[in-house]
This record gives structure tokens, sequence and C-alpha cells, in this order.
């Protein structure tokens, strides 16, 4: 019965596999989109935008996905729409993520 409801959805094109994100050191923690969405919109992108490069990154067909993919797919995703946005998450990464490592 579970098997039937799963190709149903499945069927209708929703995603029902939770996604992993693997780490850097290879911990492996759940996806949240929105972690994307507030750091695409923290470089100046709009919510949509924001919002749209997340749901692209959801449908990647792998159900574990490497940081260092994701941080790629959203920096280009964000140059295609403003060239400064990158650099902005950059220079957010460097100075803040830095600080928060050692608190």
């Amino acid at each position: 019965m579970l098997s039937e409801i799963n190709i149903n959805i499945n069927n209708l094109g929703f995603d029902i596999m939770p996604k992993n994100v693997i780490k850097k050191d290879g911990k492996k923690e759940p996806f949240i989109r929105e972690k994307i969405i507030v750091s695409a919109v923290k470089t100046g992108a709009s919510v949509d935008i924001a919002r749209k490069i997340a749901e692209e990154i959801e449908k990647h067909p792998d159900e574990s996905i490497k940081t260092i993919w994701i941080k790629k797919h959203v920096l280009s995703k964000l140059k295609l729409h403003n060239p400064d946005w990158p650099k902005k998450w950059y220079n957010y990464d460097k100075n803040v993520k830095r600080i928060h490592k050692y608190l």
C-alpha cells in the first residue's frame, strides 16, 4: 500500500525523497532549503530569485549533495543575475563565518 502511494505521488512529479547535505568533514545533515534562500537574499538577491535557486538544488537527482556543489551552483546562479552578488557572499563568508567559528 505504501509503495503504491509513493508511486502515485512520484507520477505527479513530486520529489518525496529527503535530501542530505554532505559537509566538508563528511558529516551528513538534512537539506534545508531556507539556508540557501537566506544566504542568497543576504547577497542582494530577491526572495523570488533565491527560491528559484533553492528549488533547482532541491531537484538534484541524488539523495545526497556535497556542500561544495551547492556553493558553486548557488554562486554561479547569483552571478547570472548580478556579478556583485557572489562577491558579497564571499565577503560575508570570509568575515562573518570566520568570526562565528571562534565563538
